[in-house]
């Protein structure tokens, strides 16, 4: 009897580890949905909605209670320390907001607009959290990443046809949006840029850069394989590449070609320094072949450059970046679609200004954007003309999460924000140590990763987003579980030395 007892315990354990795994699997499958639709409760002014929320909602319960049953460790990393010390600053900064007692804006309240502000940074928060419990060796690695790449071809396979739909006419562009509209709060982008399962295509072009692109770029680099495939990583990281054009997210692909440079400058110097010296010593052997290859690379390079160039100026958008039409800076971002993004940060701006220690509160920024927008941005931008107009009900937002952080939590809570992200970057850093190869895989996507997060931060200010928490929390979790396992090295080597 004891030993069915025993067997049954087991096998019950056995039973719940693979429904934790399996949970973690669906929300990385299901992380490139970010509108999902059918969420109660919520507004249509609400639009990120990550799928991946409703797996993490029944995962987290239930790593809790095996923690508490002592069956898995509960994780421990300093970011931790970081994050929460941001918290409680957020929760301070936000009862001297209350006190400030702005005007309600467009049936908002400001006590309403903090509890929100909350919840999305719990949300991302979990999200964290989830990802250092379910990433503690490689094996976990190796499974999460895997598990990335199946979202991401989920991803693909949905660009692919929009792609099919947008540019030739085999399939009906309306039916397809029903089919998008199923899942989704956003039908199919109108000029024809490709969103994915996103709700934009920047928000896509985001996912790109800073979750999907550091695996791949990372694998590619060290060679380090992850599918039963050599070329399988390859061919991904060409098809996310060509997905990312067809974008045209100004920013992303700033980001990403910008990052990708400056990680390959970092890691890939050998690589680096080979090429080199195989490109040159081929014009140095006086063989017509050689020579003949070494132009014929030079001549794709130049092909693929010019090819994205015309590529990417087809769109009126891309191209007023070079056709500069304007006499100053603020004509320029104006010129360029981005003058209502560069009104709303300035307000934030002076809304930080006005209170430059403890910000206005979590979320309560909006209230004073409409009051300190530039006087340039009131007359130049049809945006911000259509945003001051009476019926407009949408709730503005800084489009930064910098400006956002410094508005809303000051000076204080700004900083205290960027020791939890420097943390970070130190926990992808220190995989580097490890001599394994795949520590040396981690190490390259995580910094590209965190590369890329710091810069996308520019472009957008929420804390709900999964792909600016996955990959830290990834980093975070190994780097944790590495330096444990060097504590209690460290610990047995002295005790030796002792007796």
């Amino acid at each position: 009897m004891a030993q069915d007892n025993f067997r049954k315990q087991i096998q019950s354990r056995e039973i719940l580890e693979s429904v934790i795994r399996i949970l973690w699997a669906l929300v990385l499958l299901s992380l490139p949905v970010t509108s999902f639709r059918w969420f109660p409760g919520l507004g249509e002014g609400t639009l990120v909605r990550p799928l991946a929320l409703y797996p993490l909602a029944i995962l987290l319960p239930l790593l809790l209670i095996q923690a508490r049953r002592k069956k898995i460790p509960p994780p421990f990393s300093g970011a931790f320390i970081a994050l929460g010390a941001f918290v409680l600053f957020a929760a301070f900064s936000s009862s001297v907001g209350a006190l400030l007692d702005p005007i309600p804006l467009r049936g908002q309240t400001y006590d309403g607009r903090a509890v929100r502000a909350f919840v999305t940074l719990f949300i991302g928060a979990a999200f964290f959290l989830a990802a250092v419990w379910m990433n503690q060796n490689e094996t976990d690695l190796r499974f999460t990443v895997q598990w990335v790449f199946a979202g991401l071809c989920l991803d693909l396979a949905w660009s692919g046809l929009q792609a099919v739909t947008f540019y030739t006419g085999w399939l009906d562009k309306e039916m397809v949006t029903h089919w998008q509209l199923a899942f989704s709060m956003r039908e199919l982008v109108r000029t024809n840029r490709i969103s994915g399962l996103a709700y934009e295509p920047a928000w896509l072009a985001g996912q790109l850069a800073t979750l999907f692109l550091p695996f791949l770029f990372a694998s590619v680099l060290t060679k380090f394989r992850l599918t039963p495939w050599t070329w399988s990583e390859s061919a991904l990281l060409i098809l996310s590449t060509l997905t990312l054009f067809a974008t045209y997210s100004r920013g992303g692909l700033l980001i990403t070609f910008g990052v990708a440079g400056l990680t390959l400058l970092l890691f890939g110097r050998d690589h680096l320094r080979r090429m080199w010296m195989w490109f040159i010593n081929g014009f140095r052997e006086r063989n017509l072949a050689s020579f003949f290859l070494r132009l014929s690379i030079i001549a794709a390079f130049i092909a693929i450059a010019a090819g994205a160039f015309a590529f990417l100026g087809q769109k009126n958008y891309f191209r007023r970046l070079w056709e500069i039409n304007a006499e100053s800076l603020n004509e320029y971002i104006v010129d360029i679609n981005a003058g209502a993004r560069g009104a709303y940060t300035a307000a934030a701006w002076e809304t930080f200004s006005a209170y430059p220690l403890t910000g206005v509160g979590l979320g309560g920024s909006g209230f004073y954007i409409y009051q300190n927008l530039p006087d340039w941005a009131l007359t130049t931008v049809p945006e911000i003309a259509k945003q001051l107009n009476p019926s407009n009900r949408l709730y503005p937002n800084p489009k930064n999460l910098y400006a956002r952080l410094l508005a809303e939590t000051g000076l204080i809570g700004f900083f205290l924000f960027a020791a939890f992200q420097l943390y970070l970057l130190g926990d992808a850093l220190f995989m580097v140590r490890r001599a394994e190869p795949w520590a040396r895989f981690a190490a390259i996507a995580g910094v590209f990763a965190w590369l890329s997060i710091a810069l996308y931060n520019f472009t957008q200010d929420s804390l709900t987003a999964p792909n600016i928490w996955l990959v830290p929390g990834i980093m975070a979790g190994l780097a944790a579980k590495s330096g444990q396992k060097n504590l209690e090295t460290l610990h047995s080597e002295n005790n030796k030395e002792i007796s």
